[in-house]
């Protein structure tokens, strides 16, 4: 968690291969998952979000089984980590998604959000 803008956006273009203008989120945990930072450009600058936790840990999806630097959440499944719910235990039904980053960032107003 000692990285800031630069680190952060230099992760955002080597690690993951995405664009770090793109409006989209992104979301970096430390080890024990106790503290994140979120990550985006808000039109005229890079903004930065962050928050520890003093109690308990945030759970994030398993990461285990991506071959990718990271995966794409949408807004409602962070709000579920933020707000301490186990993703484990939620079952939703299906919906059309569209399945890439860059289609997101396509779209003017759109936008998600990448660990």
């Amino acid at each position: 968690m000692r990285k800031s803008f630069d680190g952060l956006r230099g992760i955002i273009r080597s690690a993951m291969h995405l664009d770090p203008l793109s409006g989209c989120l992104f979301v970096f945990k430390n080890k024990r998952g106790d503290r994140i930072k979120v990550v985006y450009f808000d039109c005229d600058g890079f903004a930065m979000w962050y928050k520890c936790l003093q109690k308990g840990t945030f759970q994030f999806p398993d990461l285990q089984n991506f071959s990718s630097a990271g995966i794409e959440i949408d807004a409602s499944t962070l709000h579920m980590i933020l707000d301490g719910i186990d993703l484990s235990s939620i079952r939703r039904q299906q919906r059309y998604r569209v399945a890439t980053v860059t289609n997101y960032a396509a779209q003017p107003g759109a936008g998600s959000v990448v660990f």
